[in-house]
């Protein structure tokens, strides 16, 4: 290790899903997993998750601070993690999969207070910050199996981060809602006035009211998957329909009487997108059909979605 490189530990629950956020960073050589704070000598990762070894599950980065300091690695840690969870991170339960942050000398334990400080006062989190600020300890690594777990199972690894409630909570709790000005310039016309002003484009000319390729459809500003090329059908109404979304705690049901109708909308909650109505004159057992505006999604197709990190809808179309 050069003199200008220095070592920053942090340990976020599972330490597979800490890898890749850090791994991609300009400035960073090496990033490690491993554990750190326990008892034992060279302790085994099923030891380790029996927390009877008292260590927890961390990631240790080697980096150049004069191209990526430590207040944004610090920065981009709490970014990973819920810091509010003493129990554990998402569905990771016990000691091993707890929160913090193991300072290497005196100026990265003040920048580290002052970052969890900062945190606590934003008001981005209703609970107490509890992730903990500690001296560093032996760093053990990790079998080999578990180093750079992202890109050697990257089908388990994507489906892993989105189903333990990782990938969720980061997109929720992180993801900067962009203003009306922003979403402007970056939008078409019609996908503004179908998200932002609740419009409903033209039956039979829109995107994808006849799209038949295999995949899933997304909100076309947060990225939520919302529904499956399995699930539509063609409802004869010119607009793409569903007969389920991907997730149902996703959408957000409101009561509408625009227009002097008796609708029922349905929005995303993540972005809270206008992306169409809810119908009961459906084909399914339950008779939902999802109207959804074109406008509001984009389209991922089977072959690209373990590319954008929808890996684990992958096991839909096989």
């Amino acid at each position: 290790m050069t003199e200008k490189m220095e070592l920053a530990t942090f340990a976020g629950g599972c330490f597979w899903c800490m890898v890749a956020p850090f791994d991609e960073q300009p400035g960073i050589k090496n990033v490690l997993s491993g554990y750190t704070g326990g008892h034992k000598e060279n302790p085994t990762y099923e030891e380790v998750c029996s927390d009877t070894t008292g260590h927890l599950e961390a990631v240790q980065i080697t980096f150049d601070p004069h191209v990526f300091s430590y207040e944004k690695l610090l920065a981009l840690f709490w970014q990973q993690i819920d810091p509010t969870d003493a129990g554990g991170q998402f569905n990771d339960r016990g000691h091993s999969y707890k929160t913090a942050i193991f300072y290497h000398n005196e100026e990265q334990k003040k920048q580290a207070e002052a970052s969890k400080a900062e945190l606590a006062a934003s008001g981005r989190f209703q609970q107490p910050i509890v992730t903990e600020i500690l001296p560093a300890e032996p760093f053990y690594m990790a079998e080999e199996k578990h180093q750079d777990y992202y890109k050697k199972f990257p089908f388990h690894y994507n489906h892993y981060r989105e189903g333990s409630g990782r990938a969720r909570f980061i997109r929720e709790n992180w993801k900067k809602r962009k203003s009306d000005e922003e979403l402007r310039q970056e939008l078409t016309p019609i996908q503004f006035e179908v998200t932002r002003k609740n419009a409903t484009e033209p039956p039979y000319r829109n995107e994808f009211w006849n799209h038949t390729e295999e995949g899933i459809y997304v909100d076309i500003i947060s990225g939520e998957p919302l529904f499956s090329s399995q699930d539509k059908y063609d409802a004869g109404c010119g607009w793409p329909s569903f007969t389920k979304p991907l997730r149902r705690n996703e959408l957000e049901e409101r009561f509408d009487t625009s227009h002097g109708m008796r609708r029922i909308e349905v929005r995303s909650k993540t972005a809270d997108s206008h992306l169409g109505h809810v119908f009961d004159d459906g084909p399914g057992p339950d008779r939902a059909r999802y109207c959804i505006n074109s406008a509001a999604l984009r389209f991922v197709p089977k072959s690209k979605l373990l590319e954008e990190g929808y890996g684990q809808f992958l096991r839909l179309f096989e």
